[in-house]
């Protein structure tokens, strides 16, 4: 019996590619039994002119977001990058596309899809004076899967029947915990209309971007049989049968599966329970008749390494945030490692909020412990099953997955490991003493290794360029770099493009220092008597320049206050300078310029707050400004029946020259801004902004005399005039 479910997300507006931020994520989950996953992907694009032909890239993985690098950049050293299964979805003349992506035998567990454009222009847009083209991706997901999905027994030989061609046998096994090894046996294939018997078995599920599924193909009536090494720990695995004979013809099998058990030999739980509590409230005293193991001495195994296959160490799970978790070691962070079997630490990461991180598994080995010069200790990172035989081989493949290998050895002491967004699993670290020439020629017993083992969001933090922002999808999070001064990679570490330090040193003084041409600005407005206009000049001038100094992206920074406030004064004053501005040429009254000055800017702080990037918070307060001050103009111009101002030096010599500044620093801010030319064009916009203002300030009122700071001053001796009246007496 068949059982169809659906699943849908909303549809997400798609960005242009500059950091893993704007890749759109979807996350779906696969019930168990699922034997047909299809996704049904649609994306579409707007009807204006602006909207172009987009080619769109979808990323698929199981168990974790996929790890992708459209800019072809470098990731991080000792990390593990393996490509992401990817499609093209093309939109040229139709404005939706529709794609379907089938998945036969799905692994059950999450699900990930990612969706972005392609890379990113790096023109500054400002918000409001162009309009982008919407792009729309939207997923879905239909599964099919069987409700009464048969279960083999391990060790009890089963016969099943594959009806036809069309409608393959679907069964699965659990594989129980300490699983070494798998036998898969098919005998007594018959098929009904006695001819030559042809079927190709399918074990386990496919998974992307790499799957390991297994294939068996039996002819007549020999039996086939496939051995596994290391199948995945408690779970259902799926096996599938079809025919390949005529459509007509039904196939019977005999199915058996045996499983070769590893004896793991590990502390007992009493022993582990007083280490821990040890290690959390220090060494307690032993009771009468019984001893408790010193402080910093691992507990001995109850069984001997001769009788086990593996040495389980225990180890415990410390969340200490958000994707960020630390693994302790019970037996302290020394581990022992033998030539006879393999050390075993499990890395817990199967709670379905850890895939969106960093592991990071660092060895340390202890080069006393080791008395063979020439020995190395091998180590296999896997997930869903252990590697148990690391000396027979060095690639850390299991019977479904592929790990990653480490070695450590007296050359090399140290090594790294960095697993970059890690599936939802059960992880394993298998660490074993290989020696040159066999196990007889080592002397040491068992070597010494520190083992570091976390999860963390941003590995490294993205360095002193990058910065770990948490992203959310949904219920999901997960974490992501957002390079700067040029740096690029998944953790900022690819430098091929990165600015200098003199660049950055540049670029802060450029921004800064060119905020200082406010200051003729500043005289002219106090020669001229307009005091508040230049004490908002000195505000633009003093916040413009430490928020651009904190907001450097390298080494030359300086915060002064929070970023946030920073920024907010600073956009707060650029907008209120062009509004007292305007309305200073418009030479209203006192009364009412100055009520003007108060309302506008209490309007222009209420609209910041709303919208900080949208362009009608400068360009409302300039047009409502303009419109103001032509309306002033007009009527000083009717009021003494000529053009006003009057003078022709006045236009050639001020207003013309301080127009033509204005409108060139607002091209240059709206349209030639990039991500590269930032500095110095805004650094541009600064002078040419500041420069436009010393011209455009009227001058000062006839019957206000300029400051005479030499005639405050009180002189030493003065001459004093006599003004009385001389009273003539008449006779």
């Amino acid at each position: 019996l068949y059982v169809s479910e659906y699943f849908s997300q909303s549809a997400q507006k798609l960005s242009f590619y500059s950091w893993y931020g704007n890749a759109k994520l979807f996350h779906f989950h696969v019930p168990e039994d699922t034997v047909l996953l299809r996704w049904l992907l649609q994306a579409s694009r707007g009807k204006g002119p602006e909207c172009t032909s987009m080619d769109i890239t979808v990323h698929f993985r199981h168990g974790a977001p996929p790890v992708i690098n459209p800019l072809g950049t470098r990731f991080p050293a000792n990390a593990t990058v393996r490509p992401s299964y990817n499609i093209s979805i093309s939109l040229s003349s139709a404005v939706q596309n529709t794609t379907f992506v089938n998945v036969t035998t799905p692994a059950a567990g999450d699900w990930f899809i990612a969706a972005h454009l392609p890379q990113a222009a790096g023109r500054i847009e400002v918000k409001g004076f162009s309009t982008p083209c919407p792009y729309m991706f939207q997923a879905d997901m239909f599964v099919l899967r069987l409700t009464d999905m048969p279960v083999l027994e391990p060790g009890v030989p089963m016969p099943h029947t594959v009806v036809s061609p069309a409608k393959p046998l679907h069964v699965k096994v659990f594989v129980p915990k300490h699983a070494a090894g798998m036998q898969f046996q098919l005998s007594r294939c018959v098929t009904s209309k006695q001819r030559a018997c042809a079927v190709r078995v399918l074990l386990g599920s496919i998974t992307l971007p790499q799957s390991f599924q297994r294939s068996l193909t039996c002819t007549g009536s020999i039996n086939c049989s496939l051995a596994l090494d290391s199948p995945p720990w408690e779970k259902w695995l799926q096996i599938m049968v079809e025919s390949l004979g005529t459509a007509n013809a039904s196939v019977s099998v005999e199915m058996l599966v045996s499983f070769t058990v590893c004896r793991p030999g590990s502390a007992s739980s009493f022993l582990n329970f007083i280490s821990l509590n040890q290690s959390q409230a220090g060494a307690r005293p032993g009771a009468a008749g019984s001893s408790a193991p010193a402080a910093g001495e691992a507990p001995r195994n109850t069984s001997s390494p001769r009788s086990s296959c593996l040495q389980s160490q225990p180890v415990v799970r410390e969340d200490l945030d958000v994707v960020s978790v630390r693994y302790r070691l019970l037996n302290g962070p020394s581990v022992p490692v033998s030539s006879l079997s393999p050390t075993l630490l499990l890395l817990n990461l199967n709670t379905g909020m850890d895939s969106g991180g960093s592991l990071v598994v660092n060895l340390l080995l202890n080069k006393t412990s080791v008395s063979l010069a020439n020995a190395t200790v091998a180590a296999c990172v896997s997930a869903a099953s252990p590697v148990l035989s690391l000396n027979a081989t060095r690639n850390c493949s299991t019977a479904f997955s592929q790990g990653y290998p480490l070695s450590v050895s007296t050359l090399s002491a140290e090594a790294m490991l960095i697993v970059l967004y890690p599936q939802t699993d059960d992880w394993f670290l298998s660490l074993q003493l290989l020696c040159p020439k066999g196990q007889g020629e080592c002397s040491s017993p068992e070597a010494k290794v520190t083992v570091f083992a976390y999860l963390t969001p941003c590995f490294n933090d993205c360095g002193p360029y990058g910065q770990c922002s948490l992203l959310r999808r949904h219920g999901y999070l997960y974490a992501g770099c957002s390079c700067k001064a040029g740096w690029g990679g998944w953790s900022c570490t690819d430098d091929t493009k990165a600015q200098s330090v003199g660049t950055q040193n540049l670029a802060t003084l450029l921004l800064t220092l060119s905020n200082l041409m406010f200051l003729p600005a500043i005289a002219v407005a106090v020669y001229r008597f307009y005091l508040v206009e230049a004490s908002v000049y000195t505000y633009t001038m003093f916040f413009s320049t430490f928020y651009h100094a904190c907001d450097q992206p390298g080494v030359a920074v300086m915060c002064i206050m929070d970023y946030d406030t920073l920024q907010y004064c600073d956009f707060l004053g650029s907008v209120v300078s062009i509004w007292v501005t305007i309305l200073c040429m418009a030479r209203l009254k006192k009364i009412l310029k100055y009520v003007l000055f108060v309302l506008g800017t209490l309007l222009i702080a209420m609209s910041l707050q709303l919208d900080r990037r949208g362009v009608w918070n400068m360009m409302g307060p300039c047009l409502f400004a303009l419109i103001i001050m032509v309306t002033a103009w007009v009527h000083h111009g009717a009021k003494r029946r000529h053009c006003y101002p009057s003078s022709w030096k006045r236009w050639v010599f001020y207003l013309l020259p301080g127009i033509t500044l204005a409108f060139i620093a607002i091209s240059v801010y709206a349209f030639m801004e990039t991500n590269e030319n930032y500095y110095y064009t805004h650094s541009i916009w600064h002078v040419l902004v500041a420069c436009s203002v010393a011209f455009l300030l009227p001058p000062r009122d006839k019957h206000k005399k300029p400051w005479a700071w030499s005639q405050k001053l009180t002189c030493r001796y003065q001459i004093c005039q006599n003004d009385r009246e001389e009273l003539y007496a008449v006779t």
